[in-house]
């Protein structure tokens, strides 16, 4: 199911150390897999909420608990993409070694929910930790939603040989921090989302085709509302700031 489960010890305490764990935390860690990183949290957290799809590695992760004499984990046999997954009403932290075939519809799912983290320290593929990291003229559809709702940044880095089964990549600790609800911008998400999906349809095409093939105006139309908002036409979805996205939600057509 797209896991791979850490065997380095010194990797598991540096993401710890990162999540800055207090010891009436509340933490939520996606495929615990066989309890490297529950461990070293359970030491750490007042409740560790461990959400598992794998019926025989939850039965797995049981025992080895017992076996520790760890009673602070609840094991929850759940895809961590349900709809109906329940989370904490506030005041907890996400902190996992990501399965990486979900890892950035895990972020997004956490960041978009109605009580997000605190705080987050997920592992991820190399690769998409950097996309997610990106910055102008190299931005990128994640790294745009990404900075939406938070700050992201890569905090270190995990070989591939410190993982069982061993991947095809390495691996990113991304730390991020979502923003508090007063300081996200208040646009119609929905607006939003259109025109950072209309803009980088074709990520290497101009703003002004990419807009005009996706969006209900004509060319004419598309070139004043970039010109309005201090846009080049001839500029790629890659090398607008999060600023520009904004502008050009809060200023989109009639």
């Amino acid at each position: 199911m797209g896991q791979n489960f850490l065997r380095s010890q010194t990797i598991v305490q540096q993401i710890v150390k990162a999540a800055d764990i207090k010891p009436n935390d509340t933490i939520i860690e996606i495929g615990p897999g066989l309890g490297a990183l529950t461990l070293a949290l359970a030491q750490k957290a007042e409740q560790i909420i461990a959400i598992e799809k794998d019926e025989e590695i939850a039965r797995t992760l049981a025992k080895i608990l017992r076996q520790n004499q760890i009673s602070n984990v609840k094991i929850i046999e759940n895809d961590a993409l349900s709809s109906d997954l329940k989370l904490p009403a506030a005041n907890y932290k996400l902190v996992s070694n990501l399965p990486y075939n979900i890892a950035a519809a895990i972020i997004m799912k956490f960041l978009e929910a109605k009580n997000p983290p605190e705080l987050m320290v997920v592992m991820v593929q190399k690769e998409v930790g950097q996309r997610i990291c990106a910055k102008p003229p190299k931005m990128n559809k994640l790294a745009v939603f990404t900075r939406l709702y938070s700050l992201p940044k890569i905090i270190g880095y995990a070989d591939k040989k410190y993982f069982y089964p061993k991947p095809k990549v390495d691996g990113a600790i991304l730390l991020i921090k979502p923003y508090p609800p007063a300081a996200q911008y208040p646009a119609p998400r929905e607006l939003f989302s259109k025109i950072v999906t209309a803009g980088f349809s074709q990520p290497r095409k101009q703003l002004v085709n990419n807009f005009t093939a996706s969006l209900a105006f004509d060319r004419e139309t598309i070139i004043g509302w970039l010109n309005q908002n201090n846009i080049k036409p001839s500029q790629r979805a890659e090398s607008l700031t999060i600023d520009d996205w904004q502008k050009l939600t809060a200023t989109f057509p009639e």
